[in-house]
C-alpha cells in the first residue's frame, strides 16, 4: 500500500512538473495568432486556438523554449481550409519556419507581409492554390536555407533575387507555370556549405533558355530541370564531383553527352531522354540504363540497343 501511495505522489509531481513547463507565448505572437484565425473565418482546424489555452501548446505552433516566442508555424493537409494566406503573419516577428502545405483551396499571391520575417530560415507553401509570381521581395529574406513553393499555380519568371540569399541552398518551384530563362546567378551563387548539399528543383515548368555560359559550377546533388522548354548544347555542359542527381529529361536539349558524366563517380541517377541529343554515348555511359537516354534524335551506342556507325 505504501509503495502504491508513492508511486501516485511521483506521479502526481511528475504531471505538476509537467504542467509547470507549459508556458504562455509572447501577448504580440497570440494576437497575431489570433489574427490569423480571424482572417481564415475562425476554422475548426485552428480550434485549440482560443485565449484560454496557451498559445505555445496551439496546433501548428512551435515556441522557443527559452524566449517563448514563437518561432515555427506549420499549417497542413487540410481540405477544408479556405482564404489566402493572412497578412497577419508578418505579425509573428520571431518566425524561423513557416509551412503552408497540402491546403488545396488556399489561394491568391504570396503575400508582402511574409516579406517583414526577416529571421525565417524554412519557407514551405506547397500542394495550394496559391498563384501569381514568385516575389522579388523573397530576395529580402537573409536568413532563408530553403525555399519550397512546388505544386502550386506561380506564374511569371524566377526573380533573380533569390540568387542574392547567401544562406539560400535549396530551391523547389516545381509543377508551376513558370515561364522565362533561368536566372545565370542560381548557378554560381547557391550555397553548398549548408548540411545535405544544395538542390534545385524546377520540374514541370515552362522555363526557356539553358544552363547558362557562365555556369560557375554549384556542386548541386540535385538538379531537376525535367519537362520544361529548355534548349541548349549540351556538349558544353560542366558539372562538378559530388552531384548524384540530374535529370533534364522532355526539354529541347541538343548537341551530344559530354564525356564528363560517364565518369562522375558520385553520379547515380541520370536521365536526358526526350531531347534531340546526337552522337556517340561517351565511355562508361553504360552504367547508366538504356532509359536515361530514350527517345533522342540520333544517340547511339551503349547502353542503347542502336550501334554507331
Amino acid at each position: 500500500m505504501r509503495a502504491m501511495v508513492v508511486v501516485l505522489v511521483l506521479a502526481a509531481a511528475g504531471a505538476a512538473a509537467a504542467t509547470t513547463k507549459k508556458k504562455e507565448c509572447n501577448a504580440g505572437d497570440k494576437a497575431a495568432l489570433l489574427a490569423i484565425k480571424k482572417a481564415l473565418g475562425d476554422p475548426y482546424h485552428f480550434a485549440s486556438w482560443t485565449p484560454d489555452n496557451l498559445c505555445c501548446e496551439w496546433y501548428d505552433v512551435t515556441c522557443d523554449d527559452t524566449t517563448d516566442r514563437v518561432v515555427g508555424l506549420s499549417v497542413f493537409q487540410d481540405a477544408n481550409l479556405t482564404g489566402t494566406i493572412p497578412d497577419a503573419v508578418a505579425g509573428l516577428t520571431h518566425l524561423r519556419t513557416l509551412t503552408w502545405h497540402h491546403l488545396p483551396q488556399i489561394s491568391g499571391p504570396i503575400p508582402p507581409a511574409i516579406a517583414k520575417l526577416n529571421r525565417l530560415s524554412l519557407l514551405i507553401i506547397s500542394w495550394t492554390a496559391v498563384s501569381g509570381p514568385v516575389p522579388s521581395f523573397l530576395g529580402g529574406l537573409k536568413s532563408l536555407t530553403l525555399l519550397d513553393l512546388s505544386f502550386n499555380s506561380l506564374t511569371g519568371a524566377i526573380p533573380p533575387s533569390l540568387a542574392a540569399l547567401p544562406f539560400l541552398s535549396g530551391i523547389d518551384i516545381s509543377r508551376n507555370r513558370l515561364t522565362g530563362p533561368l536566372p545565370p546567378a542560381l548557378f554560381s551563387k547557391l550555397n553548398t556549405t549548408q548540411q545535405g548539399g544544395a538542390y534545385l528543383r524546377l520540374s514541370r515548368n515552362n522555363l526557356t533558355g539553358g544552363i547558362p555560359a557562365e555556369y560557375g559550377g554549384v556542386a548541386f546533388e540535385v538538379m531537376d530541370l525535367s519537362r520544361n522548354a529548355l534548349s541548349f548544347d549540351m556538349t558544353g555542359l560542366r558539372l562538378q564531383e559530388g552531384v548524384s542527381s540530374l535529370d533534364l529529361s522532355h526539354n529541347m536539349l541538343y548537341g551530344g553527352v559530354p564525356a564528363q558524366v560517364a565518369g562522375l563517380s558520385s553520379l547515380q541517377d541520370f536521365n536526358v531522354s526526350y531531347n534531340r541529343l546526337c552522337g556517340e554515348l561517351p565511355a562508361g555511359a553504360a552504367r547508366f540504363d538504356q532509359y536515361s537516354f530514350f527517345h533522342n534524335k540520333c544517340l547511339c551506342g551503349p547502353p542503347l540497343p542502336t550501334p554507331c556507325n
